[in-house]
């Protein structure tokens, strides 16, 4: 599980080891790990580092400096190096001296005209150490004007710039890396803005014992590995978990099929679904118990229910007796919705029992009566304290978010889940794992992320559709078991 800390935590731990070690010493540690990864990017880039051109965008500050030094460490294997100091005149001074002593060249971005351009165009990599953690907002314009001539990879020293080091928003022109050097800890961009980090890399800065608990986690597919539930000698199709899907109509029989499905391939002991689409679910997949009510299906272990019931008095009622029912429940799709139009359903919710809600940003601003904004975390956390229930926030980097404060992020590899139909396979997912015992924020967190790699897997750089991605759920859950690349 990699955890992430927000910037003024890192910050206030970073101070204190700084008064326990000699002045620069952390900035030297960590512009040395800057000029590893850069070297590394060079040979995966060109097939060698010494003779490469490397260009540094510096700005002010310790973020400059450290991009200075790793310019240094990269002069001393035969690397050529040219710093363009945006901000000459705050540019750090004992960087500035220990590049120019190593042999590397430092120029004005204000005074050079176009040869900054050229310089740039021709650079095998480029570091982008214009800004650091403490910096909000776009790139400025003389680092957006420096950043169009960028025609190579870009290695970001701890964020890219003009991305927010905590929200992981971006309201302007900002670097897109091909990855991130970071130190001492993640930070939340890491994980909320993947498309601007790239690959991220950790340089340890031995202050991880001031840290405390991270602030949100990731899940990696050991965490996700451990977590999914498998069968054990003394298991039987009920002690596994029995699911219950509550979903579809006639009018919209796939997302019946589908969610039921979801639950069925991802190793549920057993899934009864109740609803008017009982012939369809039967046909396709004639392990379910399938009836026509609820009252009818006898017992189960969570109930899933919202993915086309509609937002008519039937679905209505169908989610006031899911709720009431004694056990955990997914609130999903038209459950939301229905939510958002009729609080008072949530009355007839078992205190006792967990609640889960998966809405997208539209079904977000239904329940809380806004959009999640930039900071989806915090919009995310408020909406689990508001209603005592753990909220998955659906977007490009899924956000779960327990009433309890306790947050999982989980970044897929690219968008191939936003297919039509691959939310009704999540909730099924879902559902089996409440049903096998997972506390909702585990399950959200992993099914989340067997859901992306699935997706991944099933697209296999082309367009993929839900069915894809339900077919891909057996070997993407079978690799993780394994310990392969899934």
């Amino acid at each position: 599980m990699r955890g992430m800390w927000t910037t003024e935590r890192v910050r206030v731990a970073e101070q204190r080891l700084m008064r326990r070690v000699s002045e620069g010493t952390l900035m030297r540690r960590a512009a040395f790990g800057v000029s590893v990864s850069a070297a590394r990017l060079l040979a995966e880039r060109t097939g060698k580092v010494a003779g490469r051109r490397v260009v540094l965008l510096v700005g002010a500050g310790n973020n400059g400096g450290d991009a200075l030094w790793a310019g240094a460490y990269l002069r001393r294997r035969g690397v050529g190096v040219v710093a363009v100091l945006l901000k000459p005149e705050r540019a750090h001074p004992a960087g500035l001296a220990a590049l120019r002593t190593a042999g590397g060249r430092v120029v004005h971005a204000d005074a050079t005209g176009d040869t900054v351009g050229e310089l740039l165009a021709a650079a095998d990599l480029v570091i982008d150490g214009i800004v650091g953690l403490s910096a909000r907002g776009p790139l400025r314009p003389e680092a957006a004007r420096a950043y169009e001539w960028i025609a190579a990879p870009v290695l970001a020293v701890d964020t890219p710039s003009g991305v927010d080091p905590d929200t992981g928003a971006v309201d302007g022109p900002a670097v897109q890396a091909t990855a991130t050097v970071t130190f001492g800890a993640r930070k939340p961009v890491h994980a909320l803005a993947p498309t601007y980090c790239g690959r991220v890399e950790l340089v340890d800065l031995g202050f991880q014992d001031e840290l405390g608990a991270p602030d949100m986690c990731a899940l990696d597919d050991a965490d996700v590995a451990a977590h999914w539930p498998v069968p054990e000698p003394a298991d039987d199709k009920y002690t596994q978990g029995v699911a219950g899907i509550a979903a579809g109509s006639a009018t919209y029989p796939g997302a019946a099929v589908l969610s039921a499905a979801g639950a069925v391939l991802a190793t549920s002991g057993m899934v009864r679904y109740a609803g008017h689409a009982a012939d369809a679910v039967r046909a396709h997949w004639p392990e379910i118990v399938a009836t026509g009510t609820v009252a009818d299906a006898g017992r189960v272990q969570t109930w899933l229910t919202g993915p086309g019931i509609g937002t008519g008095t039937e679905g209505a009622d169908m989610l006031r007796t899911v709720l009431a029912a004694g056990v955990p429940v997914c609130a999903d799709a038209d459950a939301l919705t229905l939510l958002a139009n009729h609080p008072e359903i949530l009355d007839s919710r078992d205190p006792r029992t967990p609640l889960l809600l998966t809405p997208h940003d539209g079904e977000f601003a239904r329940l809380v009566g806004e959009q999640p904004g930039p900071d989806r975390v915090r919009a995310a956390c408020a909406a689990a304290r508001r209603f005592d229930a753990t909220l998955l926030l659906k977007g490009h980097a899924t956000i779960v978010a327990a009433p309890d404060g306790r947050v999982v992020v989980n970044t897929p590899a690219g968008s191939w889940p936003a297919t039509a139909g691959s939310g009704d396979v999540l909730a099924g997912m879902l559902a089996a794992l409440l049903a096998g015992g997972l506390d909702p924020l585990h399950a959200g967190g992993t099914a989340a992320r067997v859901h992306a790699l699935a997706a991944a897997r099933a697209a296999a750089g082309a367009p993929t559709s839900a069915s894809g991605i339900l077919a891909a759920v057996p070997e993407t859950i079978r690799r993780l078991r394994r310990g392969d690349q899934p």
